[in-house]
């Protein structure tokens, strides 16, 4: 026994060493990689998280495709977590991040915008151009866009390669923590720059404004970003990052998702997890208006290599 032990972690230790993922348990693999993890969910407010994880767990059921999931709710102290650690390409939702890097290098300069930045950035979330992210992230440079994630503590967040922003590395864990700078007073970003970036994100054109806004009761305000990207690998990559504000809440969602059959397909799925979060923090009676989005999704496509 004691030989056949040793022979198992000799192997365990040559396959970590060549950079191999070795599974501790031999399994078959499941049929869905949705099943592979479970929500977890944990709320100030009796029965709320055990609502929550039975229903987003619901919506989730028979959905193909790498799904992670990220909820807080500053009001009763609820967060939800699917895979919040799984590295997903941004596509357009890093762009709340580059207009984070730039209010934030610009208070670290105790300067204003200049008309041409605003200008850039009112069309890079509003209408996820993708010329004028390509304009600021050129301007700023990967090292300050390495700035501000360090100062915002958004440690597994990688930058793209060779100005393919849209193929930066992000979680839901760092998408949720921008969220919550952008949500809360702190010390990265000033007042000015998180009321700014609400402002732009509340006006994003309404062929974007699908996703994580699904379902939002009329009485919460609604601030989301958007972004989808297919490749060669894991189909169509379709995201969607929103915050939240009333009806006694204040909430931030960050869905991301690979491995889509089609953007139509990822979009359903995120609408589903929205629909059932919305519902459950902010249950409204019969009648009430809902969010209803877009019936024809659209985002900019994001430029990467050929061949990818």
């Amino acid at each position: 026994m004691t030989h056949r032990i040793s022979r198992r972690a000799r192997v365990l230790a040559a396959g970590l060493g060549a950079g191999l993922v070795v599974p501790l348990v031999a399994a078959a693999a499941p049929a869905s990689a949705t099943a592979a993890a479970q929500v977890s969910c944990t709320s100030d407010q009796a029965g709320l998280a055990a609502k929550l994880q039975r229903d987003i767990t619901a919506a989730l059921a028979n959905r193909s495709g790498t799904i992670a999931v990220g909820l807080h709710d500053r009001t009763t102290n609820t967060t939800c977590t699917l895979r919040s650690s799984t590295a997903f390409d941004s596509a357009s939702v890093v762009k709340v991040t580059v207009l984070a890097t730039l209010l934030w290098d610009a208070k670290k300069h105790n300067r204003l915008l200049t008309q041409r930045e605003s200008d850039l950035a009112t069309a890079m979330i509003t209408k996820s151009d993708n010329d004028a992210t390509s304009t600021l992230w050129r301007q700023l440079g990967v090292t300050k866009v390495k700035g501000f994630l360090t100062a915002a503590g958004m440690t597994q967040t990688k930058p793209g390669a060779d100005g393919y922003w849209g193929l930066t590395q992000i979680t839901v864990r760092d998408e949720q923590k921008l969220l919550g700078l952008v949500t809360a007073k702190n010390s990265v970003l000033s007042d000015n720059s998180r009321t700014y970036i609400l402002k732009l994100m509340n006006k994003v054109i309404s062929s974007q404004r699908w996703g994580t806004p699904a379902g939002a009761p009329s009485a919460v305000s609604v601030h989301v970003k958007n972004g989808w990207l297919s490749r060669s690998t894991h189909g169509w990559r379709v995201h969607s990052v929103g915050t939240f504000n009333g009806g006694g809440h204040d909430y931030t969602i960050s869905v991301l998702t690979h491995g889509n059959s089609t953007m139509n397909y990822g979009v359903t799925t995120i609408q589903g997890v929205a629909k059932a979060i919305h519902k459950d923090l902010v249950p409204v009676t019969a009648g009430a208006q809902r969010y209803t989005p877009t019936a024809t999704p659209q985002e900019a496509f994001v430029s990467v290599p050929a061949g990818g």
